[in-house]
């Protein structure tokens, strides 16, 4: 669906198609996001960049940029020189959906890029789902995979849920919940910049942990 330009992007070409994943193809932290922002990533073609000074791609490349895994604190443009190290970012769904709300139908269309995009990353040990629409498309993911956890994990922040193994016997990576940086949330206080730092904190400790005999 076409979506409107804001005046402030009004002279801008948008990218206006599928976003694809970015970051380390030999990362070991998997971030699972919502969707592409109508003026950020549907904008821009790249996850989380765009949105803004103090939007959701500042909020997250600054926590990532804290903890290891970012260049730099900032996500403004496609060429401002971000690289990701050891973690890469995906959404459930990939493109900018009606009032930032995917519906269930388009969340179950996207799993076939999501469990694409997952095939070329061999080395992911930990997911962390930005929100519950991030967390629930994982779960559904693994539910297609032929792995359905019980009782059915919760979303919660920090919350790690430890997959077990596979059909196959390989483990499957952990995955932990967090607050999806929206300004909803980062306005409010409901995430802070703290509480996201110790998320990934978590999830490096998870993802560099040695691997049990």
């Amino acid at each position: 669906m076409a979506q409107e330009k804001k005046r402030a992007h009004r002279l801008d070409t948008y990218w206006g198609r599928p976003v694809p994943g970015f970051g380390d193809p030999h990362a070991r932290l998997l971030l699972v996001g919502l969707a592409p922002a109508a003026h950020g990533a549907n904008r821009t073609g790249r996850m989380f960049t765009g949105d803004g000074a103090g939007g959701a791609g500042d909020f997250l490349m600054s926590a990532l940029h804290v903890t290891g895994f970012a260049s730099i604190a900032t996500s403004r443009h496609p060429d401002d020189g971000l690289q990701l190290t050891d973690a890469y970012i995906v959404s459930a769904v990939r493109c900018a959906p009606p009032d930032n709300t995917p519906r269930p139908e388009e969340i179950t269309r996207c799993l076939d890029h999501l469990d694409a995009e997952l095939a070329q990353l061999p080395r992911v040990r930990v997911v962390v789902a930005l929100g519950k629409i991030g967390f629930d498309a994982w779960l559904q993911l693994l539910r297609r995979r032929g792995v359905a956890p019980s009782p059915r994990p919760r979303f919660g922040h920090g919350v790690v849920v430890r997959m077990g193994h596979g059909a196959d016997g390989a483990p499957l990576p952990a995955l932990v919940g967090c607050y999806h940086p929206s300004r909803q949330n980062t306005n409010t206080g409901r995430l802070t910049a703290r509480m996201m730092e110790s998320v990934f904190r978590k999830a490096k400790r998870i993802a560099t942990r040695k691997p049990q005999a």
